[in-house]
């Protein structure tokens, strides 16, 4: 197993009426408050209701319209409305685009120049107002680590900034907030819970057992409650799995003593940079053609690993049939059980574009994407081509 450092300062908050606690948690952190949210859900599921009630005591300034892959004009936004009227704290209420673009504006409001900077590494982050999270969407586990994922629309880039400074004070997370979510956003909410156990379970650490099995029961619980969360969208008991599962995917805890290389997320990131496309599909269209892209010799191990405590497979079968099934068995839940779209064609995404994308890839990441295997242009572009 790697050495690590593990550091996880957000307090959760779980369960029905989680929002209850609100005035308890966020009251000493200060009086003035910018709500963040996107389009306006909250509005209809009463979440807003329940946040204005909990904070009636608090001056209350909004930030609306988040859109998906949260862009850097509106981190400039929120950091001008903090500095403009002293805000104390920042609650995001919704999924992990608002809070990543939250994370940003915390710590960008007190960086003068452009926020783009922080993201990209040319300014160090100083400082960052508190972060409370209201989760109405469960997917990136946004709301309990230390990421804000950031698109700069005109630079065709989406980039993830790490600082300990952003990680939420606190987060509440009630199952019931999920009931009123649509089918598709929780089936691409769910593509990008696995996704993120993906990343990380495939590594060739193999002495991580107890990692291995926090991985494991986690992509076991998106498979089994998935299915069942997509036909009853108020089963309460699906809910609160699903959404325990997606901090647990990526606060921090699971990567400890894993190798951490990432493969499937530098390549969506492009795709979102060019075409906005949304995080989940993306993940959901480029993993299967990525394990099928990566599996010979060097990797098997992990898939058979893979295949037998995940899928259930047969352990005496042949070790490359064990991981052609379970790479089968995860296309199949993906595009047929969660009805996500099985191709870049269906998005849009035209087949000249690939080549231009692919490079964009590599540059980003310092001329390589350095995952489960080390995947250079030609290999990116061949699996956007297997994708398409």
């Amino acid at each position: 197993m790697n050495n690590f450092s593990f550091h996880s300062p957000t307090r959760i908050v779980f369960g029905k009426g989680a929002l209850d606690q609100m005035k308890k948690y966020i009251g000493p952190l200060g009086k003035k408050v910018l709500l963040v949210y996107g389009k306006g859900s909250i509005k209809k599921n009463g979440v807003y209701d329940k946040i204005c009630s909990q904070l009636s005591n608090h001056e209350i300034w909004e930030l609306s319209d988040v859109m998906p892959n949260p862009r850097v004009d509106k981190v400039k936004e929120g950091a001008d409305l903090c500095r403009e009227h002293g805000i104390d704290v920042i609650v995001a209420a919704g999924g992990g685009s608002v809070f990543d673009c939250s994370k940003a504006i915390a710590a960008a409001c007190f960086y003068d120049g452009d926020p783009w900077d922080l993201v990209v590494g040319k300014a160090k982050v100083s400082q960052a107002l508190p972060i409370a999270c209201v989760v109405t969407m469960s997917a990136t586990g946004s709301e309990m680590n230390d990421t804000a994922v950031i698109s700069n629309w005109d630079l065709h880039q989406k980039i993830g900034l790490h600082d300990d400074h952003i990680c939420p004070t606190v987060s509440f997370l009630d199952p019931e907030n999920l009931f009123t979510v649509p089918f598709s956003q929780m089936a691409a909410g769910i593509a990008d819970i696995l996704s993120h156990l993906f990343e990380q379970y495939f590594t060739d650490v193999e002495d991580a057992y107890v990692q291995d099995g926090l991985a494991v029961g986690c992509m076991k619980a998106c498979i089994h409650y998935g299915p069942i969360v997509l036909k009853d969208p108020s089963n309460y008991e699906a809910c609160s799995n699903l959404m325990w599962a997606a901090p647990m995917a990526l606060n921090g805890l699971l990567k400890t003593g894993y190798s951490m290389g990432w493969s499937c997320h530098p390549m969506e990131h492009v795709l979102s940079a060019y075409y906005d496309v949304t995080h989940g599909v993306g993940l959901a269209i480029l993993t299967p053609r990525w394990m099928r892209y990566i599996l010979d010799e060097s990797t098997i191990s992990r898939f058979k690993k893979y295949g037998v405590e995940v899928w259930g497979i047969d352990a005496n079968l042949d070790d490359f049939e064990i991981a052609r099934k379970a790479i089968q068995k995860t296309e199949e839940f993906l595009f047929e059980t969660l009805q996500l779209p099985r191709s870049l064609s269906q998005l849009g995404i035209l087949e000249e574009s690939l080549p231009e994308m692919a490079k964009s890839c590599v540059e980003t990441k310092g001329g390589s994407v350095q995952g489960y295997k080390t995947l250079y242009e030609k290999d990116v572009l061949a699996i956007y081509k297997a994708c398409l």
